[in-house]
């Protein structure tokens, strides 16, 4: 079992920044990847970034490349998403993931945390 805790969430104008940070722990940890997922209000949850956690070999979707930087601190088991000029269709809970190889090549993760709320606003 991993447990996820996320922090960071809140309120933000449009093209301001936010960092979301996620604290791991757990029997099996550390996990292959690590990663973020997000899910717009009536919108399925879709993978953002995710992160080879051995060796650093980070993934993004499209629609965040050049905008979104995800990290790791492997001595606090903690990753990170540095989230840059904001957009308003960037509003949604984020979760984050956990997993096998599967989280990178099927974008699906085995763990996930309780999410935190981002709101872009104009």
């Amino acid at each position: 079992q991993v447990q996820l805790v996320e922090s960071g969430g809140g309120s933000v104008q449009a093209g301001g920044s936010l960092r979301l940070s996620c604290a791991a722990s757990g029997r099996t940890f550390p996990s292959y990847a690590m990663g973020w997922f997000r899910q717009a209000p009536g919108k399925e949850r879709e993978f953002v970034a995710a992160i080879r956690w051995s060796g650093g070999t980070t993934y993004y979707v499209d629609s965040v490349k050049g905008r979104f930087t995800i990290s790791r601190d492997n001595a606090k088991n903690t990753v990170y998403l540095q989230m840059n000029s904001l957009k308003l269709e960037d509003t949604a809970v984020y979760y984050c993931a956990a997993g096998s190889i599967r989280l990178v090549t099927g974008r699906k993760g085995d763990y996930y945390g309780q999410g935190t709320q981002v709101i872009v606003s104009s």
